[in-house]
């Protein structure tokens, strides 16, 4: 309904802005993410979310697009309200939030306060395939950054095992224990080829 505000910045808090838009005062809800890129200048432009209640009409903004769009992906969850969708994006950057999507990170999504264990499982379960067909991502580029994991995977191929075999292996090992070193990744990994 509301797509974007453009106006003169009168009030800022971490959590919320009052943007003065032709005389009339939008107040707006916002992440920390959001506020720590608010420009400096007087005149800002946020893209909004209008959640309507029976109760309540509550506009969310945020400074780049792609926040908007996390935010309304992590409210189509069953149990992720505004409330916790604006949590984790003050917890987490946008990408984090992604990535961890992406690549089914339960630790990281289920460290946000107010997000428990079946929350987080809904989350990954109902939004993994959204994220990995919207942002364009490759299950094994989304991953690639855990160096523990390519060097696990390197050993094990060394050793003579099959590449996609070795990286199924590696890739069920680090999915249950995010922070497993690399003695840990092999190991568990030679118990399941």
């Amino acid at each position: 309904m509301i797509a974007h505000i453009q106006g003169r910045l009168v009030e800022k808090t971490p959590t919320e802005v009052i943007i003065d838009c032709n005389g009339v005062g939008y107040q707006i809800n916002i992440s920390l993410h959001t506020y720590s890129l608010l420009p400096a200048t007087e005149n800002v432009r946020l893209y909004t979310y209008l959640q309507i209640k029976e109760d309540a009409h509550t506009l969310f903004g945020f400074v780049e697009k792609s926040e908007r769009e996390i935010f309304k992906l992590l409210l189509s969850v069953s149990g992720i309200g505004a409330g916790i969708a604006r949590t984790m994006l003050s917890s987490l950057d946008p990408k984090q939030i992604i990535q961890a999507l992406a690549v089914g990170d339960l630790g990281t999504i289920q460290s946000i306060k107010g997000i428990g264990t079946k929350t987080a499982q809904r989350a990954i379960l109902d939004l993994k395939d959204k994220v990995l067909k919207v942002y364009d991502l490759d299950e094994v580029s989304v991953s690639a950054n855990n160096t523990n994991k390519d060097e696990a995977l390197s050993a094990l191929e060394v050793l003579g095992f099959n590449k996609k075999l070795a990286e199924k292996a590696v890739e069920r090992v680090v999915k249950e224990n995010p922070g497993a070193t690399v003695e840990t990744i092999i190991k568990s990994a030679l118990k399941n080829l």
